[in-house]
């Protein structure tokens, strides 16, 4: 019967990792006597938001440096669209993309040099057209010509969601994609997030300390700590599950309990 039934397990893993956009099998990362990232694997469907959520030094910045080809992994694979990333990492990153507020695009260029400069480095066609559309969907017109260094916190932001767009990726990877943005300029970045992935069928890997947007964006949550994916669900599994009614006691419940604790 267990024999049934862990062939059984095996060919559903193998369904859910053919159908998806990301797929990452016991994946780990040590720097010498520290595992960073300890043995995860999970998938990602196409076309769907999932949020990587986890306490500072949870492994959520390597696990997303190892998907980048920033960090070499010590173990485990990744694959991406169908391919492997060891072996295709060059075509793979042509399709995908990634924003993060704490990887500044340099300051002293405007806007638009900014753009123009990543555009031709991922080989877009219509490179004035593409930045004409992207500052239109993310109110960047006024400022395409002033240099980054001027721009307030928020303002960097929408630049580098449209750095992280410029090349109409397949795959897109955020780290906290409305930090510094009021509520307002927040919600409507979450829309055309929305309105992206709706149009491009795009896939979206998301880590956040918002909670909130989480609930809201996200079809599937991973819960990190320490190196591990010690939850996952949808946010309303997730509540239902630890008897809460926000994200965030969630999210506390997990970084508080003792690794044994942990639900797993």
């Amino acid at each position: 019967m267990d024999l049934v039934v862990n062939t059984a397990t095996a060919a559903n893993e193998q369904r859910d990792a053919a159908c998806a956009a990301i797929a990452v099998e016991q994946l780990v990362k040590r720097y010498r006597d520290v595992v960073a990232v300890d043995g995860i694997s999970f998938t990602v469907p196409q076309g769907s938001f999932t949020a990587l959520l986890g306490g500072n030094g949870a492994g959520k910045t390597t696990t997303i440096a190892m998907m980048l080809g920033l960090v070499l992994p010590t173990a485990g694979k990744i694959t991406i669209l169908g391919q492997d990333f060891a072996t295709h990492a060059k075509s793979l990153l042509a399709r995908m993309n990634f924003q993060s507020p704490y990887a500044d695009l340099p300051r002293r260029l405007t806007v638009r040099q900014n753009l123009t400069i990543y555009a031709r480095l991922y080989g877009v066609k219509a490179v004035k057209e593409q930045i004409v559309r992207l500052a239109q969907e993310l109110d960047l017109e006024a400022l395409l010509d002033r240099p980054l260094g001027e721009l307030s916190a928020g303002q960097r932001t929408r630049a580098g969601l449209a750095k992280a767009f410029i090349n109409n990726p397949r795959v897109v990877l955020l780290d906290e994609p409305t930090a510094s943005l009021d509520p307002d300029t927040a919600d409507w970045v979450r829309a055309f997030l929305s309105r992206y992935a709706q149009d491009a069928q795009a896939t979206f890997l998301i880590a956040s300390h918002n909670m909130l947007e989480v609930e809201r964006l996200c079809d599937r949550v991973l819960m990190m700590k320490q190196g591990r994916i010690v939850d996952s669900g949808s946010p309303s599994e997730l509540l239902a599950k630890y008897g809460r009614t926000t994200l965030e006691d969630v999210f506390l419940d997990v970084a508080r309990r003792g690794p044994v604790e942990a639900a797993t």
